[in-house]
């Protein structure tokens, strides 16, 4: 292995290690398998990489379901807040090629605002050199988890 080869698999590794330093502190049980792999971590930054796989496909000539590709830019976006109990509250998302079985597509999320408990956080994927997506997410961070709030006032009012 050249001497060049090798200060590139370091800087690689130092990529890897400094996201494994980092703590993902919300979405801990998502199956990055089909979700997408966090290779790099940064406050407010995310890059994501999914591998596309064979229960991905939804056609007979390889097409990968759309709901893959939005799965994984909303687990971007959500890692890029990067908050316990954070939520997704909308999102305005273009689908600008297709994706087909064995392309890896790479996410990368960056928080764009942030008021309050509000973020608006901006996503692209790419495969290659190619844009295949771009979305913008708006979350909200919650003080409890969102099934542990009261969100329907009706059952304590008895109607």
């Amino acid at each position: 292995m050249s001497e060049k080869n090798r200060d590139m698999l370091d800087e690689d590794e130092l990529e890897i290690s400094e996201y494994k330093s980092k703590s993902l502190n919300t979405h801990d049980r998502i199956n990055q398998e089909l979700c997408g792999e966090i290779e790099k971590l940064e406050s407010g930054y995310v890059n994501l990489k999914l591998v596309t796989t064979h229960d991905m496909i939804a056609d007979s000539m390889g097409l990968i379901h759309g709901g893959f590709i939005f799965s994984a830019a909303d687990f971007a976006a959500m890692a890029a807040v990067n908050e316990r109990n954070v939520v997704l509250v909308a999102s305005d998302c273009q689908f600008l090629s297709p994706v087909k079985f064995g392309d890896i597509v790479y996410f990368i999320a960056k928080v764009r605002h942030k008021e309050g408990r509000k973020r608006n956080i901006h996503v692209t994927g790419h495969v290659l050199d190619i844009k295949v997506f771009e979305g913008e997410f708006k979350t909200v961070v919650t003080e409890r988890h969102v099934l542990k709030l009261k969100l329907n006032t009706e059952e304590e009012d008895g109607e």
